[in-house]
């Protein structure tokens, strides 16, 4: 029987967006925003992080290259990400959704106001659910949608301006249909596990959520987070960057470092879900977004998530001996996200067997 982490009922918190608060003169930072005291301070400058590029039609079974494969498994393992090229969609395509995304931030307030996210529901403009006035919210806004498969989508919140928009994000998630079986099957033959397992845990309907994401200038970047530290609890999510700033950080070894920017490449972050499918042989990394001082940025990530009733864990050919089963049956494993998430709280957590001290241990030696 799997275990169900859905959580207790809690009573939601309406908050106004940051773009909202700006257009009304706020001066200074809302202390909401504000970090509290003994909480780590984010930091711009950190060293760049080494992302391995990987050459996505390298990957393909009619092209399949042994080195290409070992620089996936070497990144993964290493709890990191990757960027991938050779993806079929072109620089100027990659703009389009780019510029399509800072238009709609642009619109008027009042005109987004029409797609706000709704109390109760994630979907929609605005910034994410909040469950309690004492929560340090992240300076952000974002429109988080269901893009695939079209018969999930809520059309009413899908912005009408700028016109561009909807056909682009249906083109774009339509392009990451090929890429995601791409690199799930690559995943798995780097295990040497049967070439559909990931896909068979993705299922059939290929679930894709896009998160448009606007992170505004601030007088404080030194006091706030765009995005809190957090691991994606999808299968993969794959990150359209911002061609000129960044803000993107990940943790490795116990530092934080920049990720850097490579225009014309989608990067590909591992989610919470892969980690339990594999034991811990692949690691989600933990990741946050820093904010610049005078500079706006915008990304577009898209989360690839099971059903919420797929059973989630450890493939039993990656159970023996020396390395023995980590994590729980889960399911419902994106439900409880973004309450974890505002508690500053790691889901996975609460899939492990063994303590966090043990887990930390097993990994080091592995």
């Amino acid at each position: 029987m799997a275990e169900s982490s859905t959580p207790a009922k809690v009573e939601l918190i309406a908050t106004k967006t940051v773009q909202e608060q700006l257009t009304e003169g706020e001066l200074l930072v809302p202390q909401k925003y504000i970090l509290k005291d003994g909480v780590p301070l984010p930091n711009a400058s950190v060293e760049l992080l080494d992302v391995p590029v990987i050459d996505l039609g390298l990957l393909t079974p009619s092209s399949i290259s042994v080195e290409e494969l070992d620089k996936l498994r070497s990144a993964l393992s290493r709890g990191c990400c990757f960027h991938v090229i050779n993806h079929g969609m072109t620089p100027e395509f990659l703009d389009k959704l780019r510029e399509s995304t800072k238009q709609f931030f642009a619109i008027p307030v009042e005109e987004k106001q029409k797609y706000l996210r709704p109390v109760e529901d994630f979907e929609g403009y605005g910034n994410d659910m909040v469950f309690s006035e004492q929560e340090t919210l992240d300076w952000t806004d974002r429109l988080y949608l269901t893009a695939y498969p079209p018969d999930q989508r809520k059309l009413k919140l899908w912005p009408e301006t700028p016109k561009s928009l909807r056909d682009t994000l249906d083109q774009y998630t339509s392009k990451l249909q090929v890429i995601t079986e791409t690199v799930l099957k690559a995943m798995a033959r780097s295990l040497n596990l049967e070439e559909d397992c990931f896909l068979d845990k993705y299922g059939e309907q290929r679930k894709m959520d896009a998160r448009f994401n606007l992170y505004p200038p601030c007088s404080r970047p030194d006091r706030v987070h765009g995005f809190k530290p957090h691991s994606d609890s999808s299968i993969i999510t794959i990150v359209l960057q911002d061609k000129e700033v960044e803000g993107l950080q990940f943790l490795k070894d116990d530092q934080w470092f920049r990720a850097p920017i490579v225009p014309e490449a989608l990067l590909i972050i591992v989610g919470d879900q892969v980690e339990i499918l594999t034991n811990g042989l692949f690691k989600s990394p933990e990741h946050k977004v820093v904010i610049n001082a005078e500079k706006e940025r915008i990304s577009v990530a898209v989360f690839c998530v099971p059903d919420s009733e797929t059973e989630i864990e450890p493939f039993e050919s990656l159970i023996n001996e020396s390395r023995p089963r980590l994590y729980k049956k889960v399911k419902n494993y994106v439900d409880i996200y973004f309450e974890y998430y505002q508690q500053g709280r790691r889901p996975i957590e609460a899939a492990m067997i063994q303590p966090r001290s043990d887990y930390v241990s097993l990994m080091a030696c592995t």
